[in-house]
């Protein structure tokens, strides 16, 4: 009877928007949907890793998906001078903060753009400096001075020296038995 093949369609139209189809990936609609704009926050991240990483890395978005529970949001890196891909919890304390610094910025960026006049202005990074090398400190710096250069004011947390002598104007929190108070330099 008619209402039946009805009755199916549409419970196989749930199914599907769902991700429950039978035999299919577990991808649902909002999955599918977050996974477009995902894409568009790796592009723009990807930009920014690979300058911090000196071309190495990539982020990618997992393409395999299980057929038992949902997917479609999990990550990996790919690095370039290995040819290999990895997922992205193995990457040592360094290479971890370049990558969530990266989408950070990936994300300020694709914000940015789509919505609607929205400016983006200030950006505050606590510490995760201390984990880098000379030289992942140096590609982040430079990725930082873009960003301030584009009249955004980037604020950053942090105890490594290096960095501090780096930093043009810096407020300074001083603690004494009377509290903290905050010193202006530069």
């Amino acid at each position: 009877p008619p209402g039946n093949r009805r009755c199916a369609m549409l419970r196989d139209l749930a199914d599907t928007v769902n991700g429950n189809l039978k035999g299919k990936q577990k991808l649902s609609l909002e999955r599918y949907i977050q996974g477009a704009y995902f894409d568009r926050v790796l592009d723009a991240a990807n930009q920014r890793l690979l300058q911090m990483s000196d071309g190495r890395f990539r982020l990618r978005r997992r393409a395999d998906g299980g057929l038992v529970s949902q997917t479609g949001l999990d990550l990996d890196v790919f690095d370039e001078y290995t040819g290999t891909q990895r997922d992205v919890r193995t990457m040592s304390g360094g290479e971890s903060f370049q990558a969530s610094l990266a989408l950070a910025l990936g994300m300020a960026d694709v914000v940015q753009a789509h919505a609607g006049g929205v400016q983006l202005d200030a950006m505050f990074i606590d510490e995760g400096f201390g984990s880098l090398d000379g030289e992942a400190l140096e590609h982040a710096l430079r990725i930082l001075e873009q960003l301030t250069n584009g009249q955004r004011l980037v604020g950053v947390i942090s105890h490594v020296e290096e960095l501090r002598q780096r930093i043009e104007q810096k407020l300074v929190v001083r603690a004494t038995r009377q509290g903290s108070h905050l010193e202006c330099l530069g």
